[in-house]
């Protein structure tokens, strides 16, 4: 299977699905943030591994202890989704922080600052 084939992307959207509804109705660890979503899924062609990106509202150590809380999770995760997914090979999840979230967020307050300060710099003139 081709890493970008139809197929793979079907099951990354799968897994993805699963996942985050595993981690919202499932897992009870403490420190993983209420505001966690799985924002992508890669799984390798040969289903043996995966890379779960996740996005966490909060500050640096609200996300590192997420970060934790999932890895330390990942067994566990790992056993549903093969209770729950029809797959070959149950993937081994490795997740990742994502920020491209907050990056979009840091660029629209960028380009926002420019129009603000280009209209203050027009009544100015």
């Amino acid at each position: 299977m081709r890493k970008n084939s139809i197929k793979n992307t079907r099951i990354n959207q799968e897994v993805q699905k699963e996942l985050s509804n595993l981690i919202l109705f499932e897992v009870k660890d403490p420190r993983i943030a209420p505001m966690t979503s799985v924002s992508d899924v890669e799984v390798a062609p040969d289903l043996k591994s995966a890379k779960v990106f996740i996005s966490v509202l909060g500050d640096a150590s609200v996300k590192e202890a997420t970060l934790k809380g999932l890895k330390s999770a990942a067994p566990f995760l790992r056993s549903a989704l093969a209770k729950n997914m029809n797959l070959r090979n149950t993937p081994e999840l490795r997740f990742h922080l994502d920020e491209s979230l907050e990056y979009g967020m840091h660029m629209n307050e960028l380009i926002a600052s420019l129009h603000i300060s280009e209209s203050e710099s027009d009544k100015n003139d």
